[in-house]
Parts: C-alpha cells; sequence; structure tokens
C-alpha cells in the first residue's frame, strides 16, 4: 500500500496527498511486487534496481543508484515468525523521499504520529529522524529484555525449565539485534562522511549523537548476552548440583527401605530361625526393623547423605 505525505516544518501534521509531488515522502508499507513496479517509475529506474526492498533478509546497507540513494535498513519487528527484525528501505532521490517495508511498520506509524518539527522536503533531516527513530526502536527492545534477564537474575534460586527457554528466546532476540545494529553503524558512518548526501552542520551534531546511540545499543546488547550465558552457565550448575542431591536422598532411602525388606523376605523363609516360635516374634522383628532403620538413617544424616 503506497501512501504519499506532504508537510511542511511549520506544519503541525503530516498531510497525505494522492499524486507524488516534489518534496513528498512517499510510504509503502506491506510493499509488494506492483508497489516496488510503480516506485521504479517514480524515480525512473528498473525494477530489478530495487526489488531487494522486498527482501525480509536483506542486510543493511547503502548504495548509489545514479542519482539516487538507496539505504538499506532493519528495525525491531515480529511481524515475521522467526525474525526479530525487518527490512526498511529508504531510498533518496531529486524529488522524493521514499521508504518501504515488507511489512505492516509501526514504526512508520509511530514516526508519523509523534509529529517530528521537519518538511518532507529536507531529505536529509528527515533521513536522520527516521534512523535515529530506527536506533531508538532498537534501544528500547533491548532494555525491555535487559530487564527480564535481570528478573531472572534475580530469581535464580528457583529456576525453572520455562526460565531457561525465556532465556533463549531472550539471546536469539539479542543475536538477531546485533546482527542488524553492526551493519547499521557502517551506513550511519558511511552517510556522516558526506559522500552520499548534503549535510548541514546541525545534521553532523545529530549524526554524531546517532552513532554514539547506536553503539550503545551494541554494548548493551553484549553486555546482557554475556549476562545471560553466564546465568545459563549458573542454571547449569544449580541443575546439576539438584540432580546430584536428588540422586543422593534416593538411594539414601533405597539402601534404608531395604533393611525391612531384608529381614522381612529372611522370616518369610520357611526353615527354623531366632525366636521364630516365640509369640513375640512379630514385636521383636518391628522393634529390630525400626531401631536398625533409625540408626542408619541418624547415620546417613551425620556423613549428610540425606
Amino acid at each position: 500500500m503506497i501512501t504519499i505525505y506532504y508537510k511542511e516544518e511549520e506544519d503541525e501534521t503530516f498531510h497525505t496527498i494522492d499524486e507524488p509531488t516534489a518534496g513528498c515522502w512517499i510510504h509503502v508499507d506491506s510493499a509488494t511486487t506492483s508497489d516496488v513496479m510503480k516506485l521504479a517509475k517514480y524515480i525512473d529506474c528498473e525494477y530489478s534496481d530495487i526489488h531487494d526492498c522486498l527482501d525480509k533478509y536483506e542486510i543493511p546497507r547503502i548504495e548509489r543508484l545514479n542519482q539516487n540513494i538507496l539505504i538499506f535498513t532493519r528495525h525491531p519487528s515480529t511481524q515475521e515468525v522467526g525474525l526479530q527484525t525487518t527490512t526498511l528501505t529508504i531510498i533518496l532521490t531529486k524529488d522524493y523521499f521514499i521508504t518501504v517495508c515488507p511489512h505492516r511498520s509501526n514504526l512508520i506509524d509511530r514516526f508519523v504520529s509523534q509529529r517530528p518539527k521537519i518538511s518532507t522536503a529536507s531529505t536529509s533531516k528527515l533521513l536522520i529522524h527516521m534512523l535515529l527513530r530506527i536506533t531508538q526502536e532498537f534501544t528500547i527492545e533491548i532494555k525491555k529484555i535487559r530487564s527480564n534477564v535481570l528478573q531472572k537474575e534475580k530469581g535464580i534460586n528457583d529456576v525453572e525449565s520455562e526460565d531457561i527457554t525465556s532465556l533463549t528466546i531472550s539471546e536469539e532476540n539479542l543475536n538477531q539485534y546485533l546482527s542488524s545494529l553492526l551493519p547499521l553503524r557502517s551506513v550511519y558512518q558511511a552517510i556522516s562522511s558526506g559522500r552520499y548526501t548534503f549535510l548541514h552542520e546541525e545534521d553532523q551534531d545529530l549524526l554524531e549523537d546517532l552513532l554514539n546511540a547506536s553503539m550503545q545499543s551494541e554494548e548493551l546488547c553484549t553486555v546482557i548476552l554475556r549476562t545471560i550465558r553466564s546465568l545459563r552457565d549458573s542454571y547449569q550448575i544449580i541443575f546439576t548440583n539438584q540432580l546430584n542431591k536428588t540422586i543422593k536422598l534416593l538411594t539414601a532411602l533405597t539402601i534404608i527401605l531395604n533393611i525391612p525388606t531384608m529381614v522381612a523376605s529372611l522370616y518369610g523363609m520357611n526353615v527354623d530361625l531366632p525366636i521364630s516360635k516365640s509369640p513375640m516374634a512379630f514385636i521383636y522383628i518391628m522393634i529390630f526393623i525400626v531401631v536398625i532403620s533409625i540408626l542408619a538413617f541418624r547415620m546417613f544424616q551425620k556423613r549428610k547423605w540425606l
């Protein structure tokens, strides 16, 4: 679905228009082949030149296409099963600022609703604000995972199998975020060089903030991944210790319970045995079993086998 936005700097909201005009922002949500073909006509290029916009697994990069600049980015999204990020392609042309997403992009919806004080004709400013929004989205999601991991760390003594599953999912999400953030930083550095688009002095300051925010997100990802690995090792130690205690307890109980079984088996034999003809034989045997079992239990406790 193609939506065309237009906004002057003094306007409070983005206005939608029917046909593209110079200085507008063209956004394609849940992009299809026909949408990309229509875009190719707008910017006077071949479909094959921009069909990578539909690739859900595209790695962030920047390239020049004639007079146009193609910037492939990724941002957090759960629209695709198994994927925690999705592609967002930004195309800078002489007349248009274009964004293309193969999924429904909540990031764009939030960006439009925030009503930034920029004009759609100021492509460099719009680009930097869009990239800032992408980095902020990563930071928000990473902090959510950090909060979850810290909760697991506090309850390490009450670990359950669900906690391990949750940590595994968090680790996979962070790995996907990190695999997007690292090439994104290279894209930001390429933009800051000024080789791809003209930048004003205030734009350079924003780009520095963008690079710093991106590196902080990478570092935070790395720190949380180390914490998860440490927690997983701790969980393994705790589970192994619990298993050893359980096996030790079951072994001790098996030995203790074998005592009355052995005595009962002996006195179940059809032969003459001590006190077998006494009318108090059953009581004597039961007392003997109880005493021996208690002694065995105390011995196991003393040796810390129970």
